[in-house]
């Protein structure tokens, strides 16, 4: 499920992080607004993506398809579970 991007909106800048997180036991996508989160749905699909509304019915940012963000809205239903870990920084 697919949706248009709102004009005047923008995915993020840089690519997601180069791995797969492990998937939690409890996790909320309202907690990973704003940020990098790995997503597993309940068909067996993952993916990154960039979480920027969350609603009653419809969550709504950007996923990662290997290239580029592109925007993408899901019903929260078909999540099975969500990650937003810390993005490890050089230093």
């Amino acid at each position: 499920m697919g949706f248009f991007q709102p004009e005047g909106t923008m995915g993020p800048q840089y690519p997601p992080p180069p791995f797969i997180p492990p998937k939690p036991s409890i996790s909320y996508i309202v907690d990973c607004l704003y940020q990098n989160t790995y997503v597993w749905l309940i068909n067996g699909e993952q993916f990154w993506f960039y979480p920027t509304r969350v609603e009653y019915g419809e969550i709504s940012g950007y996923r990662w398809n290997g290239a580029f963000w592109q925007f993408y809205g899901i019903d929260p239903r078909f999540i099975d579970a969500v990650t937003c870990p810390p993005t490890p920084t050089l230093y």
